[in-house]
């Protein structure tokens, strides 16, 4: 006698829902090991050691010379740059080392110091400012630039290629390029030229003189 239904309709359920599992589970799978591969690109470059330092140079003008400075509560290997002769207010800020440009903007707030307006009000932070990476985890920042930066995100420059302008930008309290070296994300003492600065903890006043040799050849 027949009934109307399917002879065996519970094989077939039970057919399509261990297809249902073996799916799903493959498709978790995947999305694990997309994960590890993810997570992988990620933290990998970030524990991978420092390349070898490059050979940066001051980031002004070839031939100047200039006075390289810290003071208490600076924080250490932190370096403020003035001009030994001239005015510092729109002098080129230039590139130490070629690499891309990863930060090109505002860091704080701009206050209002100008060259018309020398002593008008602080801002916060570095101001205008730029950040450059140099490949093997080595990267370099110049704050409280005058005006906007003169390259973009994602730009590569050359060493040597201008960036910027001195200004007072930010939390400054004169015209001057606050300077930084970075491996990795710990700042370092600067090196210009091969020969480190002698800029390195903050626990007191202190200056040296050093001439650019970010030179452009050919």
């Amino acid at each position: 006698m027949t009934t109307g239904r399917p002879t065996s309709p519970r094989t077939h359920r039970r057919v399509r829902s261990r297809r249902t599992r073996t799916v799903l589970v493959s498709v978790v799978v995947a999305a694990v090991l997309v994960t590890v591969a993810v997570v992988a690109v990620l933290v990998v470059p970030l524990v991978r050691p420092a390349g070898p330092r490059p050979l940066f140079q001051l980031p002004v003008a070839c031939g100047e010379t200039w006075q390289l400075g810290t003071y208490p509560g600076h924080d250490d290997y932190d370096v403020d740059l003035f001009p030994t002769e001239g005015k510092a207010w729109g002098r080129p800020v230039l590139a130490s080392y070629a690499g891309k440009v990863t930060v090109a903007g505002i860091n704080g707030s701009l206050g209002g110091r100008t060259p018309d307006d020398p002593n008008g009000p602080r801002g916060r932070g570095g101001g205008y400012w730029v950040k450059i990476d140099h490949g093997g985890r080595w990267e370099t920042q110049y704050l409280h630039l005058l005006e906007p930066p003169l390259v973009r995100v994602g730009q590569r420059v050359a060493q040597g290629e201008q960036i910027g302008r001195v200004g007072s930008t930010g939390n400054s309290g004169a015209p001057h390029l606050h300077y930084e070296q970075r491996r990795g994300w710990e700042k370092v003492e600067a090196y210009f030229d091969g020969a480190p600065s002698g800029i390195t903890h903050d626990d007191t006043e202190y200056t040296v003189r050093r001439k650019s040799n970010n030179c452009v050849t050919g």
